[in-house]
């Protein structure tokens, strides 16, 4: 098939605005690796960070997977990540599934009482007081119990349910099958694609925890990685830090950056083939 002078243009025009794009999203990335990697020497010879450095250091980064704190806040962040993300989803699970039954009784009385959550929140003091009344203050499970649906993500999760052809629950009910059954054998495996978003969605919430982590976390053994990288990047800048003189502050502050989204960037690959559509095709025959 001849392309006109038309299709030839714009196709050339979207594949410069997706060079474009994409050299948007990658500059910035190459910048923080290149700073993370930036010794001390070379910033003075450049009079400056510069994009791509002759000479390289992984100093940064030796500093700080050296210190026991930092691993520890690691232990923490992945205790965390493991166990809130897949409490998360049983619970978020449990909730969206019933609810999406347009028979159950109350149905719309519930899903309003919970959306209305989203929109008027308890707010910061309220929500304290509840952590501290119900002792969990200064544990794990502050960080993990006060978050343990988010309505968006509920809101979501619901939405996929009510989408799935009536026709195998009605098929599924006739052979027998109970609500379990179906929600086990045939309503889980066409929502992985939803499953896994939604995991992923609550796994970096838990992984980037910092505010909760402030507010209800005092003994330093418990605090997760985005705390520890904070004081270590704050007492990277006033020179508190015990460091070698080779590295310069900035460089350990991209250190620190490219040490908190590692885990997420490098388990994201792994489950990109799930953010697909049309998983339910084909699973009704006719």
């Amino acid at each position: 098939m001849v392309k006109s002078k038309n299709d030839i243009a714009f196709e050339i025009l979207v594949l410069v605005i997706i060079t474009l794009v994409g050299l948007a999203c990658l500059i910035p990335i190459l910048f923080v690796i290149s700073y993370s990697l930036t010794p001390m020497e070379e910033m003075l010879r450049n009079g400056g960070f510069s994009l791509i450095p002759r000479n390289i250091t992984f100093s940064a980064y030796k500093q700080m997977l050296n210190d026991p704190t930092l691993m520890n806040a690691m232990k923490v962040s992945a205790f965390i990540t493991i166990v809130g993300t897949a409490a998360n989803l049983v619970v978020t699970l449990m909730l969206a599934y019933p609810l999406s039954r347009s028979y159950l009784p109350g149905r719309k009385v519930f899903v309003q009482l919970i959306v209305f959550t989203m929109i008027f929140s308890a707010g910061t003091i309220p929500t304290y007081l509840i952590v501290k009344a119900t002792g969990i203050l200064n544990t794990l499970w502050a960080l993990i119990l006060p978050s343990l649906v988010a309505v968006y993500n509920f809101i979501v999760m619901k939405a996929f349910f009510e989408g799935l052809p009536n026709d195998l629950f009605e098929s599924a009910r006739i052979d027998g099958a109970g609500e379990f059954k179906i929600l086990f054998s045939i309503v889980l495996p066409l929502s992985l694609p939803i499953v896994t978003t939604i995991s992923l969605y609550y796994a970096v919430a838990h992984w980037n925890v910092y505010p909760a982590a402030i507010l209800y976390i005092q003994d330093t053994k418990l605090m997760p990685l985005q705390v520890i990288l904070r004081r270590m990047i704050n007492s990277a800048s006033t020179g508190d830090l015990n460091i070698d003189d080779e590295i310069p502050p900035e460089t350990l502050r991209m250190a620190a950056v490219c040490i908190a989204t590692a885990p997420i960037v490098i388990i994201y690959p792994f489950i990109q083939k799930y953010f697909v559509k049309g998983t339910l095709a084909g699973a009704v025959k006719g």
